[in-house]
């Protein structure tokens, strides 16, 4: 019984859900670099730039609450505003990540005025490493916590490109 609800549930997620389409195909060349990173929420696109220049543009996943600024652990939301790549992690439970700088000083001061932490650990990473035959569900929807979420090739070429100390906007 719970492999034939399974069986529905994948195949309702597969071929009714709405489908996010790839915006770029092509590869990034090897080497190319971003000095800025522009993320758009609301038309879930990410965007690599090198001296105000677009270099590619990706598909993004956001946390399953994505309307909105991050103000609190567990809200689910992507913070919005301006933030720097400040870390990376080739070994996390996704397919690399990339830490954004969030909460700056005045998340944590809105935070600490409302009585709540601001919550922490917003990345951008790849799929789970566990992600096996869901890979289409993964880059079709919104799931993450409040992460920015790309495919594997995706992260591993963003990877190459990003350095720490890049800057990040994200907007509505």
């Amino acid at each position: 019984m719970l492999t034939v609800l399974f069986a529905i549930s994948a195949w309702y997620y597969f071929y009714f859900l709405p489908k996010k389409t790839l915006i770029d195909k092509s590869i990034l060349p090897s080497g190319s670099v971003s000095d800025s990173i522009v993320v758009y929420k609301s038309e879930r696109k990410l965007l690599l730039y090198y001296r105000s220049k677009p270099l590619k543009t990706y598909s993004i996943s956001l946390g399953d609450s994505p309307v909105g600024h991050k103000e609190k652990e567990g809200d689910e939301k992507t913070p919005e505003g301006l933030y720097n790549i400040s870390g990376r992690n080739p070994y996390s439970k996704y397919h690399l990540s990339l830490r954004i700088s969030y909460p700056n000083e005045q998340d944590k001061l809105n935070a600490e005025k409302n009585g709540y932490s601001p919550g922490g650990d917003i990345m951008i990473h790849g799929l789970p490493n566990s992600t096996g035959f869901l890979e289409e569900y993964y880059t079709s929807n919104d799931w993450t916590d409040g992460c920015i979420a790309v495919s594997n090739e995706e992260i591993e070429e963003i990877w190459g490109a990003v350095k720490d100390g890049t800057p990040i906007f994200i907007n509505k």
